[in-house]
């Protein structure tokens, strides 16, 4: 059994939790709101209310054996991006580091906003990082530290690299049922297979000081998902856009980013080989339980 720490227990990070709590491991989430503790104790297991910007709580926090960085900025601008990705995280892995018994991971959950634009192109993590916007950069800057910094502490930093998280509460069907829909890819993956390969790589001891994309089988069609999703709820296919507006996806990692202005395909073949089995390998799977609900209502 090991002691897990995720720090920013948010949409993953809770359903992350409640995965390894499950297989018997000791879990305790990190949230500074009174109603985010709430929210983990809801899901089964600990938590312990901090603000990771202050130095002295983060000091006050639980040992772990693995530790997940899994907090959000709010989606916010890039200085306080760096506020949690940089400083909190950096300050997270020096005094985790000197500790009488250290993690031997780290997690951090990273958006694929860090590819940049390729122009519909496929990427996966031998892709060069063309971050777009000031925040971006921070995320590449984060990523580095999750990697680097850690090893100078003795920590092995996995970067989990998030595509467009969605599930319970984040479907968004009325965006794409109402449209107009604009051209590009939706590149995504379900909360459930995002903190599923979280899990998976601490559980199962794969990829340590690397970086796993972790995305669904399917780069999506804007239009095509659009029209399924139409046709699965029974309504008329939405209007769609012809002019390419790049906003290919919603990079909503666990980390909490908005939308990065990017077009691109992402590959999950590593995650494969790694051996991770999705629970919900495309959208046609993924929005099953959205589409029931939407025709009962």
């Amino acid at each position: 059994m090991a002691q897990v720490v995720i720090l920013g227990c948010g949409y993953i990070g809770i359903e992350l939790g409640r995965q390894l709590t499950a297989t018997g491991h000791d879990v305790t989430g990190v949230r500074r709101s009174e109603s985010g503790q709430q929210a983990i104790e809801t899901a089964g297991f600990t938590s312990h209310q901090a603000d990771l910007t202050d130095p002295d709580e983060i000091d006050a926090l639980p040992d772990a054996d693995w530790l997940v960085f899994a907090a959000s900025s709010g989606g916010r601008d890039a200085a306080a991006a760096r506020e949690i990705y940089v400083d909190a995280l950096g300050d997270a892995i020096d005094n985790y580091g000197v500790r009488e018994s250290p993690p031997d991971r780290l997690v951090y959950t990273s958006s694929t906003g860090v590819y940049g634009d390729h122009d519909g192109d496929w990427v996966d993590e031998e892709t060069p990082l063309e971050p777009t916007t000031d925040k971006t950069e921070v995320l590449v800057e984060a990523e580095r530290i999750a990697r680097q910094e850690a090893a100078e502490n003795g920590i092995d930093g996995t970067v989990a690299r998030f595509s467009g998280l969605y599930g319970p509460d984040r479907y968004r069907l009325e965006r794409y049922l109402e449209g107009p829909v604009t051209a590009g890819y939706l590149n995504m993956v379900h909360r459930v297979d995002a903190a599923g390969a979280v899990a998976f790589l601490l559980t199962e001891n794969r990829a340590r000081d690397e970086v796993v994309l972790v995305t669904d089988d399917e780069p999506a069609d804007k239009w095509a998902f659009a029209d399924w999703l139409a046709d699965a709820c029974g309504v008329p296919e939405p209007p769609k856009q012809t002019k390419p507006e790049r906003l290919a996806e919603s990079d909503l990692s666990a980390a909490g980013r908005r939308r990065v202005l990017t077009s691109k395909r992402c590959g999950n073949d590593y995650l494969h080989d790694l051996g991770y089995e999705f629970t919900y390998p495309t959208f046609r799977e993924g929005y099953l339980d959205a589409v029931d609900t939407y025709t009962a209502e």
